[in-house]
């Protein structure tokens, strides 16, 4: 069988930036395990300027400033303006609890084009018990209609479990009235404090196909982006729920659309959305508040450091890149499955639950056929 391997021609379409583990929030699932002071170990000011140098070159990638709680860092609006310079599409995932009228349009000025707020609940009961916080849950609210009063472009985030995943209609719904530009949907994987709470906290794999099914009909009528994250067997779902409507005679909507980088000029809607399940290392990757690069936050494997290398050498001859670009590598039914090319299968999920991250996703209920 000929090898197939994933072309670094075109670099990363993301890079998920980990600005310090500072937060003022506990949250239960948080993949930082954070506190509340920055370590003296963060990047500096100036070791950050640097690698947005080292980012350049891939622009127009899409660059998201995130924590712990990135505004946490007195100088995160001049990392991000600095980044805009440069042609780099900024965003910032944030709690939204620290947004306020001043904090909004300082948001405006830098350049920042997209913040993600994570709401994990429909009610302030809920999301503040997961967020180890009261009152967090009005304030993030509060900090999405600031935004949006400067024009901002607002998404939701939703980490998805046990105690949560009867609400997410009621989170669907909440993101409508809200009126934000994006609702995307992460399942949770097992790492950082998520591994303390994973067996009870987690959904099944059953549960899983059930909620992305539905999440699939909420794409094609709640009249916003909608994206599953850390959820790769929805692409498989999606095409098979296409095929389905195919052989039913019935009519089939386009597809997301499905750039290839996010252009100059593109608009807001263009954020994060991407060709297939997991990009790790092949079209995404993240950098830790120390500099290490990792193929996604939730994979705590170590690419490189870029206090020791540049990110070009990094993201085009690291052997964890080139071992996950290779799609020959990965094992069990994920290894086999149809869908390979579309899905991958989580491979962090895969690495927090059996050590190994070649291995098959641990919640896929699919059984495919064994393809050659």
């Amino acid at each position: 069988m000929n090898s197939v391997v994933e072309s670094v021609s075109q670099g990363p379409r993301l890079v998920f930036w980990e600005l310090t583990t500072g937060c003022n929030l506990r949250c239960i699932h948080c993949r930082a395990s954070a506190t509340e002071l920055m370590s003296p170990a963060d990047l500096s000011t100036g070791e950050c300027l640097e690698i947005v140098d080292q980012l350049a070159p891939y622009a127009p990638m899409i660059l998201v400033l995130s924590g712990g709680e990135p505004l946490w860092r007195r100088d995160v609006f001049e990392i991000a303006r600095y980044a805009v310079t440069k042609g780099i599409r900024v965003a910032l995932a944030t709690n939204g609890t620290l947004v306020d009228e001043a904090m909004a349009e300082r948001i405006k000025d830098s350049g920042i084009v997209r913040v993600s707020i994570s709401l994990d609940g429909a009610d302030k009961h809920t999301h503040d018990l997961f967020r180890g916080h009261d009152g967090a849950f009005e304030a993030a609210l509060k900090g999405i209609r600031c935004l949006q009063e400067v024009g901002v472009s607002t998404q939701i985030n939703t980490t998805v479990s046990k105690h949560n995943a009867h609400q997410l209609p009621e989170m669907v719904e909440l993101a409508k009235q809200l009126k934000v530009d994006a609702f995307h949907l992460f399942l949770l994987v097992p790492v950082g404090c998520g591994l303390t709470i994973a067996e009870d906290q987690s959904v099944d794999g059953a549960e899983a196909e059930r909620i992305l099914n539905w999440f699939y009909d909420r794409s094609l009528d709640a009249g916003m982006e909608m994206k599953a994250t850390c959820a790769p067997q929805y692409y498989r779902i999606a095409r098979q729920r296409r095929a389905e409507s195919r052989r039913a005679g019935e009519e089939v909507p386009a597809m997301m659309p499905h750039p290839n980088h996010a252009h100059k000029g593109g608009r807001p809607a263009d954020l994060n959305q991407m060709t297939r399940g997991c990009l790790a290392g092949s079209g995404v990757c993240f950098i830790s508040h120390l500099g290490k690069v990792q193929p996604c936050g939730y994979l705590p494997v170590e690419a490189g450091d870029l206090r020791k290398q540049d990110f070009q050498s990094v993201w085009e001859r690291s052997e964890l890149f080139a071992d996950l670009r290779n799609l020959d590598n990965i094992e069990g039914k994920c290894g086999y499955c149809e869908f390979k090319r579309v899905c991958l299968g989580c491979r962090a999920r895969a690495f927090g639950m059996t050590g190994d991250y070649h291995g098959e996703e641990p919640f896929c209920v699919y059984e495919p056929k064994r393809v050659h």
